[in-house]
């Protein structure tokens, strides 16, 4: 259908809630960004990336018709793609296998403000430091880095897909990117 790419994700589910073969366009516009969700929270190898995201999908289609449109259909799938992604650990009793590479650039100008004075500490941490330093925190912590900073969720989208209050969530991003900044200096 012509133009189905502007459509909101709302006005998509309403698509799909007539016609299911309107779901592919939900895949096609979800797939890299909730594969690119599963690595971040540990899973590396791609047939699980591909199980999982087939797991995702198949829960998303058979919830659709519960889905509540006073959430942003986002917050709903990344909500489903994270507690999929949970069980795969909890079933293989496995902690995440640590983080995909993550990208310096996206996170460094939240840890270090402008009134900070170790600028020259920004510049020399690399994405090797970023990823020492993510799998080194707890999963909370880790959760919401990526939520904020990764995946550029907003607070309400992060307490949806964790299921925490909106305080809570500001409350973890602090911790984080104080004990983020700690494990960094450390490895300078």
């Amino acid at each position: 259908m012509p133009g189905i790419d502007s459509n909101t994700d709302e006005e998509l589910v309403s698509l799909v809630l007539k016609n299911k073969d309107f779901f592919t366009f939900i895949i096609h516009r979800y797939e890299a960004k909730l594969a690119r969700y599963i690595k971040r929270l540990g899973v590396f190898v791609p047939e699980d990336t591909e199980d999982l995201l087939q797991t995702i999908f198949i829960k998303v289609y058979k919830s659709l018709n519960g889905f509540d449109n006073s959430l942003k259909f986002s917050s709903w799938i990344y909500r489903i793609a994270h507690n999929e992604t949970m069980s795969y650990f909890r079933a293989r009793k496995i902690r995440p296998e640590g983080n995909a590479v993550f990208d310096s650039e996206k996170i460094l100008p939240f840890l270090f403000d402008d009134t900070d004075s170790s600028k020259e500490a920004e510049l020399r941490i690399d994405g090797e430091h970023i990823n020492i330093a993510m799998e080194s925190l707890e999963d909370k912590y880790r959760e919401v880095i990526i939520l904020r900073y990764f995946e550029e969720k907003d607070y309400e989208e992060i307490s949806d897909i964790l299921r925490i209050p909106s305080g809570s969530v500001a409350t973890l991003i602090h911790r984080a990117k104080k004990q983020l900044k700690e494990k960094l200096a450390h490895l300078e």
